[in-house]
């Protein structure tokens, strides 16, 4: 390592990550330039974002699910889904109830529906670019692996939460 006498790093490091061969930096660009266009997308036209459209999609998908069950089908914070719940209940593409035991099932309003079948293609189109070079066996191969790994990614991150309590 080649620090000048100043201390300071000026040459680069002889053990780093290539970042043309680091699959989960190819993975996370993907992700980030699939989720940039389809909500500036989204935006432009609806008004609406990525995580207004996970909502709406999870409660066509799931309808009567409340808040908290939407956050671990989507993957995001419930503060996000809250954020979002309340834009689109604003704006009547979903309503809420009153459930057993105070949850708040959540359904797709009409508009909300319809807004769902609109805004349904944008979606789609990321799932054409990303499989625009897979045959059918590749597709599934790769749904079949995705899946296994967010499975190993949730076990793990929930041994980093354990570990972490017990090192509080």
């Amino acid at each position: 390592m080649s620090t000048a006498d100043d201390g300071i790093q000026r040459e680069p490091l002889s053990n780093t990550i290539d970042p043309d061969e680091f699959t989960p930096r190819l993975l996370a660009l993907l992700s980030n330039a699939l989720v940039w266009r389809e909500s500036n997308e989204l935006r432009r036209r609806f008004g609406l974002g990525t995580n207004d459209w996970r909502i709406i999609s999870a409660l066509a998908l799931r309808p009567g699910s409340s808040a908290t069950e939407v956050s671990e089908f989507i993957g995001v914070n419930k503060a996000v889904v809250s954020k979002s719940v309340n834009v689109l209940s604003g704006r009547e593409l979903i309503v809420l109830m009153d459930g057993p035991r105070g949850s708040r099932p959540m359904y797709l309003t009409t508009a909300g529906v319809q807004m769902h079948d609109e805004m349904l293609p944008i979606s789609m189109r990321g799932q054409e670019i990303v499989l625009a070079h897979l045959n059918p066996r590749e597709i599934e191969r790769l749904n079949e692996l995705l899946l296994r790994m967010l499975v190993d990614a949730r076990e793990l991150q929930t041994l980093d939460h354990e570990a972490a309590a017990t090192n509080v």
